[in-house]
């Protein structure tokens, strides 16, 4: 699968884009992994390539992927398969593109559900592309619109998300209460109502995703298991089971995360910069 990665200048605060194409193999059937983003899918092909699950019905062309969304399987199955544009937003970058991206906890829904009008539009502009580069110049464009017309990130917020990513989610939530000057309850109030998940829940899934990750590079099970602070290897072997309902060994061959390497070079997510420079996102 031929992948695609934006020019530094088209990169924003906390947004990873990664484009897959120009067309797709004749057959595509990955299982998502849950991962510590909002996922947006963006079809570009010509009859609506990607399917997925939604409400209990098939459904197809671009998606929006909530934070834990269970087992989500994407495939396409035409000969007339376009390219692809997968964006990844930070929970708290999230709440500002999408505005109800709490709503988005553990759902899949079509794009045009939460982006309305634009989402069409949008696909349109990146569809009469002809280049990557010029698809994650329009992208970013419009990214970086949204952030700019709708209400500014919780920097206390986005600080405790940053804590949670340079940590791998081995902080206690009594720490990062702490830090804020916070009771733990003020704590667990505001941050779910800015991501949708609790800052528990939220470290436990970036702990899973750098375990996920060191599993896809080969690492033993248990020597994961001690580098991303579990108890023990059965402790590592219930969370992820939790999160994707297979075992250890079942991830570390996941096709999902074996082009992680390549489609997103850098981190799994990239940590947002302090919130001055989120305020800036908008002249980058």
């Amino acid at each position: 699968m031929e992948v695609a990665i934006p020019r530094q200048s088209q990169r924003l605060p906390g947004i990873s884009m990664a484009g897959f194409g120009p067309r797709l193999p004749a057959l595509v059937d990955i299982v998502m992994v849950a991962h510590p983003s909002v996922t947006l899918f963006m079809d570009l092909s010509k009859g609506g390539c990607l399917a997925y699950d939604a409400h209990g019905r098939r459904e197809r062309g671009s998606v929006a992927v909530g934070l834990l969304p269970g087992n989500l399987r994407i495939s396409g199955r035409t000969a007339e398969a376009g390219p692809c544009l997968q964006i990844r937003l930070s929970p708290v970058v999230a709440a500002s593109v999408l505005g109800a991206a709490t709503d988005l906890v553990g759902t899949v829904v079509s794009l045009q559900d939460v982006w309305g009008r634009d989402a069409g539009r949008t696909e349109d502009r990146l569809r009469a592309a002809t280049s990557w580069d010029e698809r994650f110049t329009i992208a970013a464009d419009v990214l970086r619109r949204r952030l700019d017309t709708r209400p500014p990130l919780d920097p206390h917020i986005t600080a405790v998300w940053r804590r949670m990513l340079t940590s791998r989610g081995q902080v206690r939530v009594d720490s990062l209460a702490n830090e804020m000057g916070w009771s733990r309850k003020h704590l667990w109030s505001r941050f779910r109502s800015q991501t949708g998940l609790t800052p528990k829940r939220a470290a436990q899934l970036v702990r899973f995703d750098h375990a996920a990750h060191l599993l896809a590079a080969g690492t033993p099970t248990a020597q994961v298991a001690a580098t991303s602070g579990y108890a023990d290897q059965s402790h590592l072997n219930r969370e992820v089971k939790a999160f994707t309902g297979v075992t250890p060994t079942a991830i570390a061959a996941a096709p999902w995360l074996a082009i992680d390497d390549t489609a997103w070079p850098t981190t799994p997510i990239h940590p947002p910069p302090p919130p001055s420079a989120l305020r800036r996102v908008h002249a980058m």
